[in-house]
């Protein structure tokens, strides 16, 4: 972890190329009262971690000089408001004739896209190695997920999620949940059964995962 006096030069910094664009090393520096050495350092860092690109610009005297611009992956440190806007572009349909239904679709729409995306992935595969691909798919996109044999009932599993990165969305419109679990069923051919939920108040996402019974062996 960066020491607090670096990490305010590094945010400095990034604020310093998100509102000024291409800025040279001196440019920075006496921008910021610090040494090019110290601006150096901090962007050796950067460009590690893929905040920022460099460019060579030749002059028409003297040495060619670097230049540093911010990447699209910076983009991501400074404040969004996507939920808020999703929120604000779904009430204004809600409110159309018809909307309510074409919302739902549109959730409808997002599982089939991502049933598609993630359908070979579960090919061949075991249901635990499904569950277990199905946890890797979700970590992937911010859910914070772990599973684990269920230990009350062999040959099943529980899944949770500790973090729902559309959280605002799900509280309002419950469609994002119903979709997921059928996501979930259709990825790992399975029944799919939601026992806890964070948009009921719950402190994660809890999904009992067992064997479709259709296709268990009829005694």
């Amino acid at each position: 972890m960066l020491p607090q006096e670096d990490r305010s030069t590094r945010s400095q910094l990034l604020q310093m190329l998100k509102t000024q664009g291409n800025c040279s090393t001196s440019d920075m520096a006496k921008a910021m009262g610090i040494t090019e050495m110290a601006v150096r350092r901090h962007i050796q860092t950067m460009e590690r971690d893929g905040l920022i690109r460099s460019s060579l610009v030749r002059q028409a005297m003297g040495r060619p000089s670097y230049r540093y611009s911010l990447t699209e992956q910076a983009d991501d440190l400074f404040p969004k408001n996507y939920p808020q806007l999703t929120l604000d572009l779904l009430s204004e349909l809600e409110g159309q004739p018809g909307g309510s239904e074409i919302i739902d679709r549109m959730f409808e729409g997002r599982r089939d896209k991502l049933e598609t995306r993630y359908r070979d992935r579960m090919q061949d595969l075991t249901l635990e190695e499904r569950v277990a691909e199905l946890a890797a798919i979700q970590n992937t996109g911010g859910y914070m997920t772990d599973w684990a044999p269920d230990a009350d009932e062999p040959g099943a599993y529980k899944l949770y999620e500790y973090n729902c990165p559309v959280a605002q969305v799900a509280n309002r419109y419950r469609q994002a949940c119903h979709c997921e679990r059928q996501l979930f069923e259709r990825l790992l051919d399975a029944e799919v059964e939601r026992t806890e939920c964070l948009a009921d108040g719950g402190q994660r996402c809890t999904y009992a995962i067992r064997k479709n019974q259709a296709s268990l062996p009829q005694r």
